[in-house]
């Protein structure tokens, strides 16, 4: 029991020190984290402006950049975090997936072999599940309860679970064709919106909330799967490219357009997550789970029109519910949760083989049986 033992060679503490890894995507990441709970570091290394020229994330440069990164990001961790690989760090996590292959293996075989050379246990993490655990960690006090609702919205997924404990989940709903978030990013660069800092997504987001009421009414949205719990994302961003190609492409279409159907668009998406929790909440009461706690995390659960619509959505439920976001720093990908996700296991002294091996999809349900 490698954790056990670097525990006990602690005077004076019970606080377990972790430094973990991450790079599903295109952020690489770094984070020391210990079981005070103290966030000691979060470090996060962006490549948007190496993707923006390809309207999304190009793998061959994803993997360059994570090679390039991801070494910079571990030593700010630990220089930041004031500490010392050898001597303060009891473990190692990264995540295992899901995930663009090729990127999560720079994080995976770094972690394995800083892992190995230091003889410290190794945690490999579900990154779906360290977005769940987020606000266990962000919203003390007073953490979300046993058993909770988690909506994960990102540019990889969008799921909404029952979670029961720190590795059960129960999917109640997912898209069908592809995600909330990869659906903002095809309506940004369909209405020529640049990049900010934080990606398309919250381009878009910002490009909403421009101070203009001047614009023109549009045909509604479609609202697929009305009733059902399951969504659909596709015919969204299909909407967009059939009404510009309807009008002979962007460079006809006017300012105030542009707004009405990016305005149009970012209400039609999250009226879906609204209909799913309300159906979902409707799902909890007929099998008898009271959940009185709804965590919302993932890189799109930082869009502040998101979190408006979804606290009145909830305040329409008949008993208390609480609402959870993660500050938005920690919506998106980040190496601090998947150090806080990690940490249960390693207390447990349950930790993995450095011959772990990553795994590109992973059903979240099947968490403990891999």
């Amino acid at each position: 029991m490698l954790a056990l033992r670097r525990l006990a060679r602690r005077p004076g503490t019970r606080a377990f020190t972790v430094l973990a890894l991450e790079s599903s995507a295109d952020d690489s990441c770094a984070a020391v984290v210990s079981s005070a709970p103290r966030i000691l570091s979060n470090v996060v290394l962006k490549q948007h402006s190496i993707h923006e020229t390809y309207g999304g994330i190009y793998p061959k440069y994803a993997i360059l950049g994570h090679q390039h990164n991801l070494p910079l990001a571990v030593r700010r961790a630990l220089d930041e975090a004031g500490l010392d690989v050898r001597n303060d760090i009891d473990g190692i996590a990264f995540t295992r997936g899901p995930g663009m292959g090729g990127c999560l293996s720079v994080a995976a075989n770094a972690a394995k072999s800083l892992a190995a050379a230091l003889n410290l246990p190794l945690v490999g993490v579900h990154h779906m599940q360290a977005h769940a655990l987020t606000p266990l960690l962000t919203s003390r006090p007073n953490p979300p309860k046993f058993p909770f609702l988690s909506l994960l919205v990102s540019g990889g997924h969008t799921l909404l679970l029952l979670a029961s404990s720190p590795s059960s989940f129960r999917t109640l709903a997912t898209t069908l064709d592809e995600s909330i978030g990869r659906s903002y990013d095809k309506v940004s660069r369909h209405l020529g919106i640049p990049w900010t800092d934080f990606g398309p997504g919250a381009a878009l987001e910002q490009f909403c909330a421009q101070p203009n009421d001047d614009i023109p009414d549009l045909p509604p949205y479609p609202h697929p799967l009305k009733g059902q719990l399951a969504l659909s994302y596709s015919s969204l961003h299909a909407y967009v490219e059939r009404y510009l190609d309807a009008k002979g492409g962007l460079d006809n279409i006017d300012l105030p357009t542009r707004l009405a159907l990016a305005r149009g668009f970012q209400t039609a998406a999250v009226a879906q997550l609204e209909e799913k929790l309300l159906l979902a909440f409707a799902w909890c009461q007929k099998k008898d789970i009271r959940v009185h706690d709804v965590v919302v995390s993932g890189g799109v659960a930082s869009n502040t029109f998101l979190r408006q619509r979804l606290a009145a959505c909830i305040a329409k439920v008949d008993s208390p519910v609480t609402l959870s976001f993660p500050p938005p720093a920690l919506c998106t990908d980040n190496a601090v949760m998947i150090a806080w996700a990690s940490m249960h296991r390693f207390l447990a002294g349950d930790h993995d083989p450095y011959t772990i091996e990553i795994l590109s999809k992973w059903d979240i349900e099947t968490l403990g049986a891999i």
